[in-house]
């Protein structure tokens, strides 16, 4: 028995959403024990009929007999055939009743012939036969769509529902909400299901479709109100019916069960109603003056007062405020568009074209969609459209667009190129690689001339190097489209320019100086002027050792134009010139930006740019855990799209984590992986970036010989290798691996070409490294003592906490070495506590030994007594505990808020707490003795 708290069970399980409503109808209805009677209401595909499928299997597993019958419309006029459903397993039983009641049953269920008998007896026998079969055990009468059952069967069911009670028998049908049926008199209860809320509609969609990507899945729990049969019928329509950047169309496709579902009632509309509804669907806004101005210009003889059927129907409902029409449900738009003809929605994008001349986007959409023979006026149209849209940061409406616009374009060099544009669009920013082939394939088909078109080369060499392609052959095939264009070097000309970014794009994969001979030259030739971004990365993504940090203010107007940017385009490129000058956190905010617009469904090469942007600033920031979560995000998403040239700079943080983290056999196991692809595809930076984990893996162990092995293949001793951006990310290491293995020529040779390329000028991260690499490599203590100490004093420096605790470290043990045992514990147990704080196991096992060496105590209260806030980092603690922000803090102390945050970072780890929020706990049990006077 079921009782008033039993948990569902068997189908009632597997509902999603539906627990409170499932015990509520039980208890309503009392199954099993002393019965009751509910109509169950909600909308079409609300999911009717899986609560009463669930209700009945938990009432058959507890021990409930369950009849049941569903209304069928061309049964509707068959009397009694309802009845018949529910009562034919009983023949036999129908024996026991009284010879009138059984024969007046037997005559109306069509078992016998005879005189039509009176409804009453009938309805008396059926009562009878009911309460002798729920004496054995109970009943559950289960009626689907009570509306569509005949009126006889309905008028008998009344009868017995009215008096279900006490006899142990529980009486449920379902009926659409706003059905006319037999039972709206109020002879049955009503319970009325609801759409499922937003988290369960969610849980539902994530549970069937886990692959669905995350702008389908918010596009169709937008759309489907929570109604579980959209929820689960339109992702299959979808998957057939997604464009070929994989965007979800702006009408929804319903499936048959859906369109049966939704669109009975407007086929029932009268005609003109119709066309007024199938208008307001394709406009998509629902103005009404929009709407009013393409009834005239359509001319079809309807206006808006034939609006009046759909909204009595309660399909459509007029927001007199916005001057706005609603359809009540959205499916009911798809419906509407999913009943008309080809020829009435060309219709209709034609009248809307013609009115829609303020509004260039839709007017070309809409002309594109009416048209349906080569048109290169509107072909034009969409082209310039798809402009807009590209501008707009959205990637897929743009190849979208370029695709119907190359399809409306008479055959030849034109149609080559818009197809190619698509092609570079899907290669480029979308992640559709393989439509990007295929149209790419089309272009070349069209016009066997397109390969010289700067789009059709771009596609084909980004596509070349996420295939079996290598640097030197995606190059070559770029170089020629722009040595040979017809672009005449217009700054001003966009494929161009995004021609060259590619070149740059490729050039840094092969990271060799011939290689971007080519890229530079053409910069040369551009006019009026070269782009800003273009200018930036020719200096700071070729070889920034040298070039770098003559661009920084041309970077500082990059950076600064990305207020209010939207674009992921421009926020990318500016990121990418960043990366070497240590800007990134410059542009932190505008990269979540972008990974959040890719999380949504938005451009996956920019979301992928936009995720190693934030992982390589989180390893040198110190935000490791977050690192390793956005490279694991990263690797998905090249995965799932198939970048496999760029998975490397996933792999690259993956095993640089492992490296400082201890896990060194993880990492020379990743870095090995990256190097073996990058080898043959004589993509020489991924097997640089690789070598840098290696390096920092051997370090971590104390194998020194193999970490110079490493460093030295990014970057000969004694020189900055020319165009070889990540041997700036090697230089320390370098020089520690040659001092440890006693090559200290070598050592001093690199800090020379570290000077005489001046990286100190780049950011105060290679100013701290270059002075500490000095330090290293000197043999006179003094000297290095005082060059550690110049190091740690950079401005800045403390903001890039792995790289500062190693030279922390490394002075502790210059000074351990030369007997200021004392001196020596305050960087030591600095070090200590970063990396600690990090996740550093071997460094802070190295900072450990050299303070016990020291004959420093480990830690009292958590806190290591030797290690003080100064004045002004108790300072900023305080006022950071109080609430304030690092903008608020710089301003009453009259610094800078990076110069907070800097120091807040050292803060932490003294401390020994992790967070902001630990810090006013932290500062009350910490002495002011503790601090510096």
């Amino acid at each position: 028995m079921i009782g008033s708290h039993s948990p569902p069970r068997g189908t009632a399980d597997r509902l999603i959403g539906r627990d409170r409503d499932l015990q509520r109808i039980r208890d309503l209805l009392g199954i099993g024990a002393a019965g009751g009677a509910l109509l169950l209401s909600g909308e079409a595909g609300v999911g009717k009929t899986a609560v009463l499928d669930a209700l009945a299997e938990a009432a058959r597993a507890d021990g409930t007999r369950v009849l049941r019958a569903g209304g069928v419309e061309f049964e509707a006029n068959c009397s009694y055939s309802g009845l018949n459903q529910i009562l034919f397993p009983f023949q036999d039983a129908l024996g026991e009743l009284q010879a009138p009641f059984r024969d007046a049953l037997r005559v109306a269920l069509g078992f016998e012939s005879g005189s039509p008998p009176e409804r009453l007896m009938v309805s008396n026998a059926v009562l009878l036969l009911l309460s002798t079969v729920a004496a054995g055990d109970p009943l559950l009468l289960v009626i689907d769509d009570l509306p569509w059952l005949d009126r006889a069967s309905a008028a008998v069911l009344g009868f017995v529902a009215r008096r279900a009670t006490g006899i142990r028998v529980s009486f449920l049908a379902t009926s659409r909400s706003g059905s006319q049926s037999l039972h709206d008199s109020g002879v049955l209860p009503e319970f009325r299901l609801q759409p499922l809320d937003e988290a369960s509609a969610d849980h539902l969609v994530s549970t069937r479709f886990p692959d669905l990507v995350a702008s389908a899945r918010r596009r169709l729990l937008t759309v489907a109100h929570g109604n579980p049969l959209a929820l689960l019928e339109l992702p299959s329509a979808l998957s057939a019916m997604r464009g070929p950047a994989g965007e979800v169309p702006a009408v929804l496709p319903l499936s048959q069960r859906l369109e049966t579902v939704f669109g009975s009632r407007i086929t029932s509309l009268p005609h003109p109603s119709q066309r007024l509804l199938l208008l307001a669907a394709l406009e998509g806004v629902g103005d009404l003056g929009v709407l009013q101005a393409a009834t005239r210009q359509a001319n079809d003889g309807y206006h808006l007062d034939d609006l009046a059927p759909a909204e009595r129907d309660q399909l459509v409902h007029i927001d007199e405020e916005a001057r706005r029409l609603r359809f009540r449900h959205p499916l009911i738009r798809s419906a509407v568009v999913e009943n008309s003809t080809s020829g009435e929605r060309r219709a209709v994008h034609a009248a809307l074209a013609h009115v829609l001349v303020d509004q260039p986007e839709r007017r070309a959409w809409h002309l594109g969609e009416a048209t349906l023979e080569p048109d290169e006026n509107v072909a034009a149209l969409l082209e310039h459209a798809a402009r807009i849209t590209l501008r707009r940061g959205d990637a897929a409406g743009t190849m979208r667009t370029l695709i119907r616009s190359a399809d409306l374009t008479p055959p030849g060099p034109d149609r080559a190129r818009r197809l190619a544009e698509a092609a570079y669009v899907g290669a480029e920013s979308t992640g559709a690689l393989p439509s990007a082939q295929k149209l790419l394939d089309d272009a070349r088909h069209t016009a066997p001339g397109s390969q010289s078109c700067l789009h059709s080369a771009a596609a084909a060499a980004l596509l070349l190097l996420n295939g079996d392609g290598d640097v030197d052959t995606a190059h070559g095939l770029l170089v020629a489209a722009i040595d040979t264009g017809t672009h005449a070097y217009d700054a001003n000309d966009k494929t161009l320019v995004d021609a060259l970014h590619t070149l740059a794009l490729i050039c840094f994969f092969g990271a060799r100086h011939d290689l971007w001979q080519p890229y530079h030259r053409a910069l040369e030739k551009l006019t009026p002027t070269v782009p800003p971004v273009l200018s930036a990365l020719g200096k700071t993504f070729s070889d920034p050792a040298r070039t770098g940090a003559a661009a920084s203010k041309q970077l500082d107007e990059l950076i600064a134009e990305l207020a209010g940017v939207t674009d992921p385009v421009q926020i990318t490129r500016a990121g990418t010139a960043a990366l070497y000058l240590d800007r990134l956190g410059d542009v932190r905010e505008a990269a979540w930006q972008v990974v959040r617009m890719g999380r949504d469904g938005g451009p996956a090469r920019r979301y992928m740019s936009g995720l190693i942007h934030l992982c390589l600033d989180d390893y040198l920031t110190g935000r490791w855990d977050e690192a390793a979560q956005l490279a694991d995000e990263g690797i998905q998403l090249c995965e799932t799209h198939g970048y496999t040239a760029f998975v490397w700079y996933f792999l690259y943080v993956q095993a640089i984590l492992n490296a400082a983290r201890g896990q060194a056999d993880q990492a020379d196991a990743t870095a090995e992986q990256i190097i073996h692809r990058a080898m043959r595809q004589r993509a020489y930076c991924a097997a640089h970036y690789a070598h840098h984990a290696a390096a920092v893996a051997a370090l971590g162990r104390g194998d020194f010989a193999d970490a110079y092995e490493h460093a030295t293949a990014v970057s000969p001793a004694g020189s900055l290798a020319s165009h070889a951006p990540h041997a700036l990310w090697v230089t320390m290491d370098l020089v520690e691996a040659a001092v440890r293995t006693d090559r200290r020529t070598e050592a001093a040779a690199h800090v020379r070409a570290m000077r005489e390329a001046d990286v100190a000028r780049i950011s105060s991260r290679h100013a701290l490294l270059t002075e500490a690499s000095a330090a290293l490599a000197t043999t006179d203590d003094d000297e290095a003592l005082a060059l550690f100490t110049k190091a740690l004093a950079v401005t800045g420096a403390e903001r890039w906490p792995f790289d500062f605790a190693r030279v922390q470290l490394a002075h502790g043990e210059r000074l351990r070495r030369v007997r200021a045992t004392t001196e020596s514990r305050v960087p030591l147990s600095a070090a200590l506590s970063t990396f600690e704080h990090l996740g550093a196991r071997p460094w802070a096992e190295r900072a450990e030994t050299e303070l016990r060496a020291a004959g420093s105590g480990r830690r009292q209260n958590g806190i290591s007594k030797t290690h003080r806030l100064t004045p002004q980092e108790l300072e900023i603690a305080r006022l950071a505990a109080s609430g304030l922000t690092n903008k608020q803090i710089a301003e009453r102390l009259f610094l800078s808020h990076r110069t907070v945050g800097a120091h807040l970072y050292q803060i932490y780890p003294k401390l020994g707490i992790t967070s902001r929020a630990m810090l006013r706990d932290a500062l009350e049990s910490w002495s002011p003795l503790e601090s510096k006077q």
